[in-house]
């Protein structure tokens, strides 16, 4: 189901800049029982992204009747986008003034993610293609997604959950669709986000429930050797809200004692 400008349908004029360009920014939100997860969240990112791409804000106001009228027709629990492009303009890469932005938000099923992917983890692989720097971009849900579009191209291997993705110097910086935390001697650790990746909603959220449990975490340059020598390991997005981390490459983890807490602090249905 989709909802464009607040009326239902399925067709974006073809000169729109996020279709011509990636121009524009997108939210990917669980639904649950009708009403979006984490909400605030969203906006807050979806707001900062807006105003240093330079695009007018939506009215979040109308954006949220949207989406709970959209979300409504879900059951129980589905997933819902929402892109917010800078509108049509002509050729060239000159933004149109005035912007005259585009809502578009869609509804989707739930994924049906096997239970043990939470009780045991998941399978992960070191991807080949790494991140472009783009310090300018760097946390945004920008719509430009290609470097995840190649990373995910490089497997077929349905046993082989999540890609771990590293930036142009080698460090680890995200997952294909999600954050990446390690724990190491009772610390936990996110990868710092300066020049490329995307801040996630469910990353701040772990981050701050960390530190409520008296859990310090700190965002750093983690490298390949750090994560593979971590106690535990785990990804996170607001859609799979918690996965651990189970093997990557030879190596393989238990689903330790931090990991554990968060998944019951969280205490998300996500099956």
């Amino acid at each position: 189901m989709w909802m464009i400008n607040g009326r239902r349908g399925e067709w974006i004029d073809a000169a729109d800049r996020g279709l011509q360009y990636g121009d524009g920014l997108f939210e990917t939100l669980a639904v649950s029982g009708g009403e979006p997860e984490f909400w605030d969240d969203h906006m807050h990112r979806l707001r900062q992204g807006c105003r240093r791409l330079a695009i007018p804000e939506p009215d979040f106001g109308l954006l949220r009747d949207e989406a709970v009228s959209l979300a409504a027709q879900g059951g129980a629990r589905s997933v819902l986008k929402i892109i917010v492009t800078r509108g049509v303009g002509g050729r060239g890469y000159r933004p149109p003034k005035p912007p005259a932005p585009n809502r578009i938000l869609s509804l989707h099923p739930f994924p049906a993610y096997p239970a043990q992917w939470y009780a045991k983890g998941v399978t992960a692989r070191f991807c080949l293609h790494r991140l472009s720097d783009h310090p300018a971009l760097a946390g945004l849900k920008h719509l430009n997604r290609l470097d995840q579009v190649l990373a995910r191209a490089e497997w077929e291997d349905e046993d082989i959950q999540e890609g771990v993705m590293l930036d142009q110097q080698g460090y680890v910086t995200e997952g294909v669709m999600s954050n990446i935390f390690i724990v190491s001697q009772d610390q936990l650790y996110t990868p710092e986000l300066s020049h490329c990746g995307v801040a996630g909603v469910m990353r701040a959220r772990v981050m701050r429930l960390a530190e409520t449990a008296g859990l310090v975490c700190r965002e750093c340059r983690l490298t390949p050797e750090a994560m593979l020598q971590a106690d535990e390991a785990f990804f996170t997005n607001s859609i799979i809200g918690v996965w651990p981390l189970h093997s990557l490459r030879q190596r393989t983890y238990p689903k330790g004692p931090v990991t554990e807490l968060l998944q019951q602090l969280l205490a998300l249905p996500r099956v």
